[in-house]
């Protein structure tokens, strides 16, 4: 918690212990502990004025465990915060690049990802080539943008960004900051339809995951692993994959992304022809993620695949609200590719409905959003 500059009470600074809890934190962070990381911070009162170094470095650090909480409006306060003191003369502008960086990260976790490219842009305009602070900072701003160009459908622009991390990262020697650039690099490819390719990038970022020991981000892995070895024909290895990936969810206390691995395995099982396992599981993981405004995706999702379950079971006008329900998580989200699947799914229980009419509007609806030649 940062204190204002003025108070008309106070107590001594101990500087010391706000270093010495402030570490903690930041080594709680970097295990992805993030409930504790502000339990931590709860007790640290840094005054901007006499330690400016000391309160960013909190701003900085509480509201990444808070975005990754969930609470996103408390850390973009805070980001706005840190952006607003990073302004003073003792900064420079590479403190000023972190704080656009770590403002525009909340923005992309709250769907607003124009603002988010801008964000991260000017961060980047901000670190010129050269040095480690700023190259860290550029790595970071790189593998986030790369995450919105995705969102946009800009594939270009996606894997140039993601490749210029990996590139700085590797520079750099970081294993994590490589590891996170190498798994945009996996979904790039996924999405660009190359499975192979993805599944190259997958295997590579898990074996840095596991060397630089952060598990929670090896359970993603594993869970995008299970996902492309379904999609390259090997079944039973994507289950043992995912469910791996379920395991170390719950090990390491991520209830939230523990869903993902949920929604993998009912698509899983809806495509090997198994919709009611399929339609409790997609129930499940959105019972784990209600109310999450940061996993917008993984909730439409799993909508999506609820519905796909029931209209599997001919019960076409429940899979009707389902469907709808992740179209307005998806217009949120701002990405054409998942409203497109929206509507497509959409088009098959109007269809199964036997409204062709409808059916072909949503089918042209989806068309003409992916197509790239319009005029």
């Amino acid at each position: 918690m940062i204190l204002p500059a003025v108070r008309t009470t106070s107590t001594p600074v101990r500087r010391g212990e706000a270093r010495a809890a402030l570490a903690r934190a930041e080594r709680l962070a970097a295990e992805s502990r993030w409930r504790e990381t502000v339990d931590v911070l709860a007790g640290v009162k840094v005054p901007a004025s006499s330690a400016p170094d000391l309160a960013l470095r909190v701003l900085h650090t509480e509201a990444w465990a808070r975005m990754y909480l969930g609470e996103l409006d408390a850390a973009t306060a805070l980001c706005e915060r840190a952006r607003a003191l990073a302004e003073s003369e003792v900064f420079d502008d590479t403190d000023r690049a972190e704080a656009l960086f770590r403002l525009g990260a909340c923005r992309l976790k709250a769907a607003k990802v124009s603002n988010a490219v801008s964000l991260f842009g000017e961060a980047l305009r901000l670190t010129k080539p050269g040095g480690a602070r700023r190259d860290r900072v550029r790595a970071q701003a790189f593998e986030w943008r790369a995450r919105c160009y995705a969102l946009q459908r800009d594939w270009d622009a996606a894997q140039g960004d993601a490749e210029n991390a990996v590139e700085i990262a590797e520079s750099l020697k970081d294993v994590r900051l490589q590891m996170l650039a190498t798994m945009q690099c996996s979904v790039i490819a996924e999405r660009r339809g190359n499975a192979r390719l993805a599944l190259f990038f997958a295997e590579h970022a898990r074996e840095l995951a596991v060397e630089c020991g952060d598990r929670q981000t090896e359970a993603r892995l594993l869970n995008n692993l299970g996902g492309l070895s379904f999609l390259l024909g090997r079944a039973e290895q994507a289950v043992a994959q995912v469910k791996a990936s379920f395991a170390l969810f719950l090990e390491v206390g991520a209830d939230a992304d523990a869903s993902q691995a949920v929604s993998t395995l009912a698509q899983i099982h809806l495509r090997a022809g198994a919709p009611q396992l399929a339609e409790e599981q997609a129930r499940h993981a959105l019972s784990i993620l209600a109310g999450r405004d940061d996993f917008l995706d993984e909730r439409g999702n799993a909508h999506l695949v609820l519905g796909r379950a029931l209209l599997a079971q001919q019960r076409p006008d429940e899979a009707l609200q389902e469907f709808a329900a992740a179209e307005r998580l998806f217009r949120r989200l701002g990405s054409t590719s998942h409203l497109a699947a929206a509507w497509t799914a959409e088009g098959d229980a109007y269809a199964r409905l036997r409204d062709m009419d409808a059916a072909a509007a949503l089918y042209r609806r989806a068309a003409e959003a992916l197509q790239d030649f319009h005029f």
